[in-house]
């Protein structure tokens, strides 16, 4: 058997019998055995290409690059060029025929986990500045380089060879691999972003066309006898496989799927899958294509979402994408010899890579420039298209095992890989940091909001456990003809079995796509909401698709495109009837986080135990809703008091304001700070029956916990500040060392934590961070005339922003 490595190094005639299975303490070799070998390659290829990525990782390099240094200092580059230990002890030539089958195979799985991810009909309904993008990249960067190639060709002495791979390595400038690029905008978690999900838009048309056109050139570059009429017979057998996926494998699936009554994949109809990619993978290895276009062509075949994709990615996309994958692009770099590399193919192929490189990006700018998509976007934009990734990897595989592309060529475009995206990944995070957008400068909190001015309230579900507590939050925040509420919802859906992120409104809206609202619990509830506060009551409708941990930027930028004065996001800890606390993911938890940390407005996190007390529906029942504000001291206590003052207005609400004073600091500046403000709400509402303001003085944080317990229960709703930076230490002392969640604050952490027996839930408020910074509740009165010109109606820009959502996909 004879299998070619590189151009002087060919392997011929394997014995099988000649390998030894001795272990060592029978005097055996355990390398000699091809099984053994593998095992050593593949963890030593795994440790050094982590060790890169640990390296790397803090200076913002992806992890393509740290996966084809491993192999590049596995190679003749490096380490093994020492021609002893690694190249005839751990890397042998007769081994690599075994290392390249499993990652070609590792490759061929992920390429249709990843291409079953995605929706190819989502491009039928791009939009028109992503089309003209992807467009305007492809042709323009095909073009442009092709002519300076030719004109280099004709001034600048070259081999025949080198001339060939040439013409190979300036059309693949143009190629945008889509799952190179959605690689690199997860890494660099832009995904959510308007940038990062244009730039994705565009990638996914302008591969449409590089795909098809890299299918002719294969089929063109065959080495075929017969000439015109073998690769007719070559494009003929392409269609007849498309033909055989969309048709019969396409249809089967579906059926499959719905036979299932939505119910998960089991494992024989997922192991059927599989190998349907395999025999797939194989008829296009047969027909002469690679083996990598059938598994993606059948890939987007198959529906993509739950529950084939679903099932797709929580059973192969961790081992194939963080074990199998990086081992392809390990054996990538230890096919790259930098010692065959001459220094004129050296500032050759740089000058075709850098006018790429530019002539990408200015094709970016210009659909840009009149789309009226800012010049600064469009950059980062072509930046993050000139990405390279697995897609171009494999295409410069297929060309050097077909001979179009020598080892020196092949060599130079690995090396053109690492230094592209070595360069592009920390620009990208250095030029574009997509949460300054929510740094708006502008109060908007319900403190700062003017009085009898539209409230605007947004809310985040995740389960509909949390929809009862949430609809009961927002019809206590009372509405009226003088002082309107502006509800918003965002569903929150984990992004599974799917590649991109889809955000839809479900009612008409002026960016985004609109979609039939679905008929569900939230959204018959918001609609019932209207009716009854009709003319006082606005409702809007969103739903997010995205991983849990980039989500949060879409609960911001719908927050700052609503113009929200709190945004109410669920805790992730769920409480069940019998009292047992379940985690519903720990990804929520990372969601709050962020979102306490970006929001462009104040932050509520709600600890719902609704379905412990039974409460009943404010809307319908009309039963009294008793809350509670326990105000300890600074600005988010402020912001709850303001909210709880906004609610006692409601004819069903009770408030009682429970205010925690210290024994012995009536003289602090903050303690009078404080107390100005809370007498400015007991005055305003002074004929109010609904208000009350109790004041218990305690001397440590032991008796106010004592205070908390013993009234908690007469609550449905508390209400508590996140953070008490003017509070003095004695009432926190102690509370703070068994802190186990920071996303609510050491108050709030002690009241929802499953030792604190209550029925009620809890509302940890955060007032909004500009900049980063606590707010001051600074109070300039001018003479008793003023005094209802409360601390609340400081006035806030009422000019419109500019909405920072662009229009996706269908839902």
């Amino acid at each position: 058997m004879a299998s070619t490595i590189s151009e002087n190094q060919t392997l011929i005639c394997q014995d099988p019998h000649s390998f030894g299975h001795l272990p060592i303490w029978a005097s055996g070799n355990p390398l000699e055995s091809p099984t053994s070998l593998f095992f050593l390659q593949v963890s030593l290829i795994t440790v050094i290409t982590q060790f890169f990525h640990v390296c790397l990782r803090p200076l913002g390099q992806p992890t393509v690059v740290s996966q084809l240094l491993g192999g590049l200092v596995l190679g003749p580059s490096v380490l093994g060029d020492s021609k002893t230990l690694l190249v005839r002890t751990l890397f042998p030539i007769r081994s690599f025929v075994v290392l390249e089958t499993a990652a070609s195979f590792s490759i061929l799985i992920f390429y249709f986990v990843m291409s079953a991810k995605m929706d190819p009909f989502t491009l039928l309904k791009t939009e028109k500045k992503a089309v003209t993008v992807g467009l305007s990249v492809f042709f323009l960067t095909a073009g442009i380089p092709t002519a300076m190639t030719l004109v280099l060709i004709k001034i600048v002495p070259m081999e025949e060879d080198f001339i060939k791979g040439l013409m190979m390595i300036t059309l693949s400038q143009s190629f945008t691999v889509v799952i190179s690029i959605a690689v690199i905008v997860t890494e660099l978690k832009i995904l959510n972003s308007d940038i990062g999900r244009l730039a994705l838009s565009a990638a996914m048309f302008a591969d449409v066309v590089g795909f098809g056109l890299a299918i002719v050139m294969v089929a063109f570059t065959q080495d075929v006898h017969g000439s015109v009429l073998a690769r007719i017979w070559i494009l003929l057998s392409i269609v007849a496989l498309m033909v055989l996926i969309f048709y019969v494998i396409r249809p089967g699936t579906i059926w499959m799927i719905k036979h299932l009554n939505g119910k998960p994949i089991d494992e024989i109809h997922l192991v059927c899958i599989i190998l349907s990619a395999l025999v797939i993978g194989f008829l296009s290895d047969f027909i002469g294509q690679h083996f990598p276009m059938g598994a993606i062509i059948l890939g987007l075949a198959v529906p993509a979402g739950p529950p084939l994709g679903s099932a797709l990615t929580n059973r192969l996309e961790t081992f194939t994408g963080t074990f199998l994958y990086p081992v392809y692009l390990a054996v990538c770099g230890l096919k790259t010899d930098i010692f065959k590399i001459s220094s004129q193919s050296v500032w050759i192929v740089t000058l075709i890579v850098v006018v790429a490189f530019f002539v990408k990006i200015g094709a970016v700018m210009l659909p840009g420039y009149y789309t009226k998509v800012p010049m600064k976007n469009c950059f980062i934009i072509g930046l993050i298209l000139n990405g390279r990734g697995i897609g171009e990897i494999t295409l410069y595989n297929v060309w050097r095992e077909s001979k179009m592309l020598t080892d020196e060529e092949f060599s130079l475009m690995v090396i053109s890989i690492i230094v592209v995206n070595a360069i592009i990944a920390p620009l990208i995070k250095i030029l574009y940091d997509p949460t300054i957008q929510y740094n708006t400068g502008k109060r908007c909190t319900v403190q700062h909001n003017k009085r009898d001015s539209d409230l605007r309230v947004m809310v985040c579900v995740y389960g509909n456990e949390n929809i009862p507590t949430m609809l009961n939050i927002i019809e206590a925040s009372y509405a009226s003809m003088e002082s309107t509420v502006t509800a918003t919802a965002l569903v929150l859906v984990e992004l599974i079995g799917r590649a991109r992120p889809i955000l839809v409104a479900h009612q008409p809206h002026r960016r985004l796509r609109q979609t039939p609202c679905m008929s569900t619990q939230l959204d018959n509830t918001l609609r019932q909401y209207a009716q009854l506060n009709e003319g006082c009551a606005f409702i809007q409708s969103f739903t997010s698709i995205s991983d849990l941990e980039t989500i949060s930027d879409d609960a911001c930028r719908i927050s700052l495109d609503a113009q929200a004065n709190i945004l109410i996001m669920p805790f992730h800890k769920r409480w069940e009837i019998d009292g047992t606390v379940q985690v519903t993911n720990r990804k929520v938890r990372i969601m709050n986080l962020k979102v306490l940390e970006r929001a462009p407005c104040s932050v509520g996190i709600l600890i719902d135990r609704g379905t412990l007390n039974g409460s009943q529906s404010l809307m319908i029942a009309r039963a009294t809703f008793y809350v509670a504000v326990f105000f300890i001291g600074g600005c988010d206590d402020a912001e709850a008091l303001a909210y709880a003052s906004r609610m006692s207005r409601h004819e069903c609400v009770s408030v009682t304001v429970v205010r925690f004073l210290v024994f012995g600091e009536e003289n602090s500046k903050e303690r009078r700070r404080d107390s100005d403000l809370v007498d400015e709400y007991r005055y305003y509402n002074s004929g109010n029956q609904s208000f009350e303001i109790i004041d218990e003085v305690v001397k440590d944080g032991i008796e106010m916990s004592s205070c908390i317990r013993r009234s908690i229960d007469y609550f449905d709703l508390v209400m508590v500040g996140r953070e008490h930076p003017q509070t003095p230490s004695v009432l926190l002392k102690g509370h703070e060392k068994w802190s186990e969640c920071p996303e609510l604050g050491t108050i709030g952490d002690m009241l929802a934590s499953p030792d604190f027996v209550t029925k009620a839930s809890i509302l940890v408020v955060q007032q909004q961070r500009i900049g980063g910074r606590f707010g001051k509740h600074t109070l300039n009165f001018m003479g008793p005339n003023y005094r209802d010109q409360l601390v609340h109606d400081v006035p806030i820009d009422e000019t419109p922003r500019g909405s920072c959502v662009i229009s996706m996909d269908r839902y």
